[in-house]
Parts: C-alpha cells; structure tokens; sequence
C-alpha cells in the first residue's frame, strides 16, 4: 500500500518531488498524482492529470482549450476523489497527503472526504490557520499551516514539508497497526452540555454490555460526522438522546446538522433509539447575533458567546413532526422515547425554558406522527434523570439483540 502524494505538477513539483524523497525516506512507498490542468508538469507523475480528469468524466484537452481555471479545479477535485477512493476500495492506498493553495486545498481535501475515517489524511494548506470546515467537513483531516505560500523550496516550506511527511508516515504506521486490534462493536451517541448526565449514565451501561460509545457533540459538524459513519457501516446502533440540531435547521441557528439529520440509521436499517434532547432551544452567538425578528422571544445567556432561544409550542409541533416523520422511515428496529418532565437541563420546573405548552406540542406531534411499526416510550421523567438513561439504553440494548437474532434465526 501506498501514500498517495497530490498536488498540481506544474506550480508545486518541486514541493511534492521533495515531500516523496522524504516519506520514501521513512520507508513509505509513494504514488505522486499529478491534479495540475493549465500549465506543463514540473516532475514525473506516477498518476498523469488524464487520469484525474478521466476519473471526472471529462477530457483534459477540452478544459485546457477553454482555459478555465474554475471549472478544471472543479474537474479536478471530482476525479481526484474519484480515484482515490477507487485505489483505497482496491486496496492500494494508505493515506493521502496534499499541498496547495486555494485550488490545491479545494481539490485534495475533496480526495480526503471521499474516503473514509482512519484512513491517514494531511492537507498542507496556505488556507489552515482559517475557516476551514467548508475542506475538512466531517471526516479526519489534518490541517497543516504551510506558513509562507507554496511557491518554491525555502527554510520555511521545507521545515513544513518535513513536519507534513513525518506526520503522514507515523499515521500510517499506527493505521497499520491498529487494524490488527480486537475492536468492540461500536454505538453512537449524541449529547449536548444540557443532555450530559443521561448521556453520560447510558455510556456507562452500554460499555458494561461490550459495546464502545462515539458520543458526538451535536454541533452541527458532530451530527454531519455520526450520520457519516452510519452510512459507512461502522455503526451497530444509535442512541439519538440530542437532537437539537433539528431545531436549529428549522428555525435559522448556528449549529443546523443539514436537513439530512436523523435519516442515516432509518435508511441504513441500523438499530437507534431516539429522543429529544435540547429541542427546546435554538443556538446564536453573543446575543447582538441574534436576528432581529427574533428579540421579542425567550433567551438564556449560557455564556458570553452562546445565546439560546427557546423554541414555541409551534416551531415544537413542527420538530416533533419531523422527528416522527424521519424515524418512521426506519429500515431497522426504531424507538421513540419521551422525557415528560423536560427535554434539557434548563426545561425543567422553575428553570428558565420550562414551558409545558410547548413540550405537549413537541409530544403531541410525536404521536400523532409516529408510524405504527415504531415503538413510543413515554417515561414520567427528566431527561438528565438516571430512570430514563436505563430506559433508553436498555431499549437499545434490546433493539439490537432483536435484529442479531432475527438475522441469525
């Protein structure tokens, strides 16, 4: 197996050639792929640019007739991923190392996300000190700060470009030897800082019962990354305590998992327990980021750069539908459980998002929506209280030993 090297041949051959010799040093062998369109390569390519670009569905001459920079990065970045995950499925690659600027990052990070999580990833970018969820999205890249542009050997870059190729060669030494371990099957789950002790005091039992626990902090990127690994098949079952990421893609907060939340483990048939933790708020910023139809609502300062808003009984109608609506497409065993005495922390009797309307509209809708082959559970408890940890972690406990049988019988 080998680390693959990608980088455009024609602006940074001299990087890339110098990033090979380094890891062919650490005793890795080295496929350099050329993602260059425009200009003419610098150093041999293992991997020419008409195979990324054939890899695409597109022919490098006609791009390099048009001489369109936007739309070769574009090609290129397809068929890059294309082909590495191509050569990964095949068995031939280990890990992925990429250097670039903007175009450079735009396409080996796309090769980076289309593989899976463990497989070594480093992207050395003159983007890495930004904003960089838009490369890394939910997958495992290691973003290295290439400091001064990519634009010839110098102290700097070759400083960099050691630290980039020692990186690489010592991940995928330990890749290799974590795939010789005896790994537990593995649940996810999803918390947040107002859902902690239920989460916290289900892992516990789950543990005991054999399994490993993925707790995802939802986020946002934490939902995008579980769905991720469910639909890759790396997920035995899934305890969706929080999931307040759903209120945030319906009402306008920051930390919205995409419409796509909670629809892996119904389409992918994986075993899941659902709640719905944090549901009774939205997340902002510092308070002057809230929009302002927004400022004659509810608010909680959590701390200076957090600001929460409760969710009506009409925004909580709509939730529960599409919680229902989405879990009902379940392909696998599926629960519903419900925490009557509060969704979070702060929903509670006397704390600030208490509000019994608004949790029997989220409630309502549940069961009004829920189709009938999904099991609901309503527990006269707090969601942080320990009875409906047990609950929820017993059922899916139960949920998966129904679906090994029934595949074994």
């Amino acid at each position: 197996m080998s680390v693959y090297i990608l980088a455009t041949l024609d602006t940074k051959g001299a990087e890339a050639e110098y990033v090979k010799q380094l890891l062919e040093q650490q005793g890795a062998e080295c496929v350099l792929v050329d993602t260059g369109c425009l200009g003419e390569p610098a150093v041999r390519a293992d991997i020419g640019r008409e195979e990324v670009f054939r890899c695409a569905g597109v022919e490098l001459a006609g791009l390099q007739e048009r001489k369109d920079r936007g739309k070769a990065v574009e090609a290129a970045a397809r068929g890059a991923a294309q082909l590495v995950l191509q050569h990964w499925q095949q068995g031939k690659l280990s890990g992925v190392l990429a250097l670039g600027g903007s175009a450079g990052t735009t396409i080996g990070t796309a090769a980076m996300r289309a593989l899976p999580l463990g497989v070594p990833k480093v992207m050395v970018s003159t983007l890495a000190s930004g904003q960089v969820r838009q490369y890394v999205g939910n997958k495992d890249i290691l973003m290295l700060n290439s400091v001064v542009d990519i634009a010839g050997l110098n102290r700097i870059s070759r400083a960099v470009l050691r630290q980039a190729a020692g990186a690489m060669a010592g991940m995928v030494r330990l890749a290799q030897a974590a795939s010789q371990e005896q790994e537990k099957p593995l649940i996810a789950a999803t918390m947040f800082g107002v859902t902690t002790p239920c989460v916290q005091k289900a892992r516990e039992i789950l543990e005991q019962a054999g399994y490993e626990v993925l707790v995802f902090h939802a986020t946002g990127s934490g939902g995008e990354a579980m769905e991720s690994l469910i639909r890759e098949g790396l997920i035995a079952g899934v305890l969706d305590i929080t999931t307040t990421e759903l209120a945030d893609e319906l009402v306008g907060g920051v930390l919205s998992a995409g419409p796509e939340r909670l629809t892996a483990a119904a389409h992918t048939g994986v075993p899941q327990v659902v709640s719905v933790g944090a549901t009774d708020m939205v997340n902002f910023h510092a308070p002057d980021t809230v929009p302002q139809k927004f400022q004659d609502r509810r608010f909680y300062r959590h701390n200076p750069t957090v600001t929460l808003m409760r969710t009506t009984p009409e925004e909580c109608a709509a939730l529960g539908r599409d919680i229902a609506q989405k879990v009902s497409q379940s392909r696998g065993p599926a629960a519903v459980v419900l925490p009557l005495r509060g969704v979070s922390a702060i929903d509670a009797s006397g704390q600030p998002f208490d509000w019994p309307e608004a949790r029997a509209a989220l409630f309502d809708a549940i069961r009004q929506n829920l189709a009938p082959g999904v099991e609901l559970v309503e527990v006269d408890a707090h969601i942080n209280d320990p009875q409906f940890a047990k609950t929820v972690a017993e059922k899916l406990l139960a949920l998966m030993q129904a679906q090994a049988s029934h595949k074994t019988s």
